[in-house]
């Protein structure tokens, strides 16, 4: 059962290796389209990309202005109140450069759909943490695979594939082989791949308590009002100052999940394609500007984070990228060719093959 959801996994994730260039041939990538000085650097004031963004929402709140690292592309999103929940947001893109609205978000294609059928097979959290317990089964079979298969292999060279024996026997020996090749990558790709099923509740957890925890002194206080909500050009340069060397990448507005009721949450991130999912936020008071607090996430929580580059391999541009698809490539087939294996077994093979192996393995040590 497993195999057959690895197998999901594996085959909606190998368009997904390739998601960016694939939406910037499709027409929907804007950062390919305006290029530019990275929005988290430079630009107009932010003050008057929100102005501009608040224009084409007429009463709605801000919940989220968000930068890039690679062109002048800024989004934000608004919403009819600071609690909206996602279905009830806006998202808006915008060049920062020019000022120019670039409208709303693109319809949902295929790749939306494959992304989410990968990650949580449109069941939210409770499918996201099934296919977190499919990656951990996964790890366990290639870890208990190599237990059984080592002392069988002890009586054949490396590569052996026996092709004058039966098609069974020639298919099984290639399924293994490629299995053993890939093994390491397989591990590593099952392992993130759990990791971050579940790194997902636990970094919401570090959020609210984090973030709890930064606005302690305004626990008692009421939740600040739109209206009375001061300068993002100078939050921003508060949060600038005490976490200096990092950019921003996204600004979380008071009264939503990622911030408190009373504050500019200002997420930054590292400046490597590996560490760009760690994030270090500084709370800053939204009326008056003032930095509350600036603290870095924990080491456990980091950890997990760097599960995410690992897994889809987009730490290392194209290069990296192509050799994770023929990896992947490699695990379909093996993955494929185990569910044949499985399905055309005679009754009673699975039992004769381990009874086969472990005898071997008596054999080899009578002899050592």
């Amino acid at each position: 059962m497993p195999t057959l959801f690895l197998l999901m996994l594996c085959v909606t994730g190998l368009p997904l290796i390739f998601h960016d260039e694939i939406e910037a041939a499709m027409g929907q990538d804007y950062e390919a389209r305006i290029g530019g000085a990275p929005s988290s650097q430079a630009g107009l004031p932010l003050d008057t990309m929100l102005a501009t963004a608040l224009a084409e929402r007429p009463g709605e709140v801000p919940l989220f202005m968000a930068f890039s690292q690679d062109s002048a592309l800024l989004t934000v999103t608004t919403g009819p109140s600071p609690d909206a929940p996602g279905a009830e947001m806006s998202l808006l893109f915008f060049d920062r450069a020019t000022g120019e609205a670039l409208g709303p978000a693109p319809a949902g294609g295929v790749m939306e759909f494959l992304l989410q059928l990968h990650t949580d097979m449109f069941l939210g959290l409770p499918g996201m943490l099934f296919l977190g317990v499919m990656g951990l089964l996964f790890v366990v079979a290639l870890i208990s695979g190599v237990v059984l298969y080592a002392p069988f292999m002890r009586r054949l060279d490396f590569g052996t594939l026996r092709t004058r024996r039966s098609k069974r026997v020639g298919r099984l020996d290639q399924h293994n082989l490629i299995g053993i090749v890939t093994l390491a990558w397989a591990l590593v790709v099952g392992a993130t791949g759990a990791i971050n099923a579940f790194a997902d509740p636990l970094t919401d957890n570090w959020r609210d308590g984090e973030v709890a925890a930064m606005a302690a002194a305004y626990a008692d206080a009421e939740p600040l009002p739109p209206a009375r909500y001061g300068s993002l050009d100078r939050a921003m340069a508060q949060a600038q100052a005490a976490l200096p060397g990092r950019a921003p990448q996204f600004i979380a507005f008071p009264g939503g999940a990622w911030s408190s009721g009373h504050h500019y949450a200002v997420f930054f991130q590292g400046d490597t394609p590996l560490t760009q999912h760690l994030l270090t936020p500084a709370l800053i008071d939204a009326e008056t500007g003032a930095l509350t607090d600036a603290r870095a996430m924990p080491a456990l929580n980091q950890a997990l984070m760097l599960s995410k580059p690992l897994h889809f391999g987009d730490y290392g541009g194209l290069p990296l990228k192509i050799l994770w698809a023929l990896l992947t490539l490699a695990t379909i087939w093996v993955l494929w060719t185990g569910i044949l294996l499985w399905l055309r077994r005679r009754p009673g093979e699975v039992e004769r093959r381990i009874e086969e192996i472990h005898s071997g393995a008596s054999r080899i040590g009578a002899a050592a």
